[in-house]
Formats: structure tokens, C-alpha cells, sequence
């Protein structure tokens, strides 16, 4: 019986592109933070791809039961920055565009290699298959970070771009329901019907954007 979210045979990649994802993320924010004048996240050691200190042991564990997880968060004092509202919204954003743009190299690299016959040439069918599922969990799961951390709910990066882009009297009411988000998110994540029509919605988005990246890649390589 298989109590994940992943089956057994592609956990192995499906770990490896976790840590790869959540390490960038987080370097992400925390290197965009020091470059801006806060050294909060430097002088805790942030500013580094060791993935040690970014992958969250209990999110790691739970996105591979439940399906979704956490990193360690990287905290961020915005009173450090010269422009504190512009430059907590590019902090916020390079999160998810880190995983965007690994999602772009890996479709890419992948149409580079699959165009010059390196999948087919391979020594071993099960050398080729093990690349394939590689970059197909590479691919899906940061375009799954990228739209999932979007999502404008605390204490994603798509609520504090928000938080950031609104007014003062939108955020005093947004601050209202973050003691919240935590039961909304569980709303979302567990009634089939809200679920279907947000969560369920990204794996199109997902898809249709996987296959531009190909397609591009093709274009390119082909």
C-alpha cells in the first residue's frame, strides 16, 4: 500500500527536484534581500545553495504524503530596504520566477538532448527512461512552485506582493485574516469543488506553459 502522493518508483526524482526548487526559491528571496540592503537572511546564513539551509524536513515530508510542503522561510526585515514597498515586491516575486525560469532551462536542456538523439542513443532503456522522468518532474513540479507560491494567501509570495501593492487600508484588512489563512487554505485544499476550481485549475496552466517551453525548446534545437 502506498501512502504518498508520489509512487515509489520516481520518488528518488521527485526528492532531488524538491531540493533543487526549494533551495533556488529560497536563495532566491534571500539573496534579492542582501543585494537590497537587509542582511537579516545573510547573517543567518541564507544566502547560500547549500540545501540544508533551506528544505523544511516537515514540509519536505508533507509534500510527498499530502502533495504540497513548505521550505524554510527566509526572513525578510523590510524597513532595511531604501524603497520598502518596491523592494518587497521584487524579493517577494524572484521566489516563484526562480522556479519559473529552472522549469524553462529544464525544458531546454531536455529538447537539446532529446533532439540530438541522447534519449534514444542511450546505453540502457532504463537509463533513458530514468532522464525522461527526471526533467518531466523538474518541468511540472517548479511550474507547480511558481503558480502554488502565487497563490494570495499568507504566507505565500503571492500575498505579500499584494500585501505590498495595496493601500494601507486594504492591508489592515488583509492583515485581519491572516490568524486565518491557514483554515481557508485547507478549505481549498480539501473540498473537491474549491479545489477543482483553483488548485485543479494550475495543472492546465501547468500543462499548456510545459508544452510552450517544449516548444520552444524544439524550435530552437530542432
Amino acid at each position: 500500500m502506498n501512502f504518498l502522493a508520489f509512487s515509489w518508483d520516481v520518488l528518488p526524482f521527485v526528492l532531488i527536484v524538491l531540493i533543487i526548487a526549494f533551495t533556488v526559491h529560497e536563495f532566491a528571496h534571500a539573496y534579492a534581500a542582501y543585494k537590497f540592503g537587509d542582511p537579516t537572511a545573510q547573517l543567518l546564513g541564507r544566502v547560500t545553495l547549500n540545501p540544508a539551509k533551506h528544505v523544511d524536513f516537515l514540509g519536505m515530508i508533507l509534500i510527498l504524503i499530502a502533495g504540497f510542503g513548505w521550505a524554510r522561510p527566509v526572513p525578510v526585515t523590510r524597513e532595511n530596504f531604501s524603497k520598502p514597498r518596491l523592494m518587497g515586491i521584487i524579493v517577494s516575486a524572484v521566489g516563484p520566477l526562480s522556479n519559473l525560469l529552472i522549469a524553462l532551462i529544464g525544458a531546454l536542456v531536455f529538447q537539446a538532448l532529446n533532439m540530438n538523439g541522447v534519449f534514444l542513443n542511450a546505453d540502457s532503456s532504463r537509463l533513458a527512461e530514468a532522464g525522461l522522468i527526471f526533467f518531466n518532474y523538474l518541468i511540472q513540479l517548479n511550474l507547480l512552485l511558481f503558480f502554488f507560491n502565487l497563490i494570495p494567501l499568507p504566507p505565500l509570495d503571492g500575498y505579500r506582493i499584494i500585501e505590498d501593492i495595496a493601500p494601507l487600508r486594504i492591508r489592515r484588512k488583509l492583515q485581519q485574516i491572516e490568524p486565518y489563512s491557514i483554515f481557508i487554505f485547507l478549505l481549498v485544499v480539501f473540498i473537491p469543488p474549491l479545489r477543482e476550481n483553483t488548485i485543479g485549475r494550475m495543472y492546465v496552466w501547468i500543462g499548456d506553459l510545459m508544452q510552450l517551453f517544449l516548444s520552444w525548446g524544439a524550435a530552437i534545437f530542432g
